[in-house]
């Protein structure tokens, strides 16, 4: 199933496989550019992923919380993703990016004027990282800076940030955008009752945590239409400082039947096991099928035997592969013969050049 032609609605696909999105920080200007779209390019077409879904993208300069990401919100930059989107689309593959807010997972090295990074709630993740630059001035791993709270009108502002960022994205040639809506960044601190603790509209009970996610959303269909509009999220996660709280599957209970209503183009569930978080729960991606009738993509530590047998159950419809992919440009070819994997060089996943980026070979220019 993993290899065969996928269609579902109008979410047609040269296969069942998704590249996931990657942070690589290739783009020292924030403007994508020839390299870039050689790097997605050589991963895409019949022996890439049908669905290729780009690296967190910024709305706008204080939604960084890595130094070097491209962005979405200039002129210059749309015009530096339609290189990336032609080159890929000319294979048959799809491609959506992903618009990221990290929120307070950010440094003031990050942020235009040395200012506080925004968020929730002031509540500091005092011990997650971003990349920004550290006492030296250098490029490093520094500890996230205490965050300012944003006003109820500042929150509506990002909103527009999203849909803006949406819209530039179909400029630029995107299928489609992808709401980073996981892994603890600015849309799931507004989840989390242990890092949103407003009183306004956006804070308090379950539905008004997540009424910032729900009107990024609409208002992002509200720019590009519901078709071109996805979410990743990370049920049960807990990555940088999010505990556990009691309503978490009444939350997302909550969140897949509304999505569910919107007719979303996709939600992408990410499975934080692999990156050392907590692991979904047994039984709770067959409850959220039962809640979400669209298209579903899990991701998180998946190779082929475990991707077919969940397409096998039928409980999602696509699988998502992240770093097998760096290494391997060729990976569908190499899972559907059962090819060996090369291993990334970790030392090169962040910042550089063509090392490490668009030099690792396919398995048949090995041999």
């Amino acid at each position: 199933m993993l290899f065969e032609k996928f269609s579902k609605g109008n979410f047609e696909l040269l296969n069942r496989v998704v590249m996931a999105p990657m942070t690589r920080a290739r783009n020292p200007n924030g403007i994508p550019n020839e390299m870039n779209a050689e790097y997605y390019a050589q991963r895409s077409g019949k022996e890439g992923a049908g669905l290729i879904i780009t690296e967190g993208t910024a709305i706008s300069p204080t939604a960084m919380g890595v130094l070097h990401i491209p962005g979405l919100y200039t002129s210059e930059q749309v015009a530096g993703w339609k290189l990336v989107t032609s080159k890929v689309q000319r294979t048959g593959s799809k491609i959506f990016t992903q618009l990221w807010h990290v929120g307070r997972i950010s440094h003031v090295t990050n942020q235009p004027g040395s200012q506080q990074p925004v968020g929730a709630s002031e509540i500091q993740a005092s011990n997650s990282f971003a990349w920004g630059y550290d006492e030296n001035g250098k490029e490093n791993f520094v500890i996230s800076s205490k965050p300012r709270r944003l006003s109820a009108l500042e929150v509506k502002d990002v909103v527009q940030d999203f849909a803006i960022a949406a819209a530039n994205a179909i400029k630029a040639g995107f299928d489609g955008v992808e709401l980073h809506g996981a892994n603890g960044y600015l849309i799931e601190q507004f989840l989390n009752p242990f890092v949103n603790d407003r009183t306004d509209e956006y804070g308090g009970n379950m539905k008004n945590r997540a009424r910032f996610l729900l009107e990024a959303v609409d208002a992002s269909i509200a720019a590009i239409g519901a078709s071109k509009v996805a979410i990743r999220l990370t049920p049960y996660g807990g990555l940088h400082e999010l505990p556990h709280y009691e309503e978490i599957e009444a939350t997302y209970q909550y969140l897949a039947t509304e999505l569910a209503q919107r007719k979303i183009a996709y939600i992408h569930i990410m499975d934080q096991k692999s990156r050392g978080s907590y692991a979904l729960p047994e039984g709770f991606l067959k409850r959220f099928r039962g809640w979400y009738d669209g298209v579903l993509i899990l991701a998180g530590g998946m190779d082929k035997a475990k991707a077919e047998a969940i397409l096998r159950e039928g409980l999602v419809d696509l699988i998502g592969f992240g770093e097998p992919f760096i290494a391997n440009p060729d990976l569908v070819p190499r899972l559907k013969n059962d090819w060996p994997l090369s291993a990334p060089d970790r030392s090169l996943h962040y910042g550089g050049a063509a090392h490490g980026y668009t030099d690792y070979a396919t398995y048949k220019s090995d041999k």
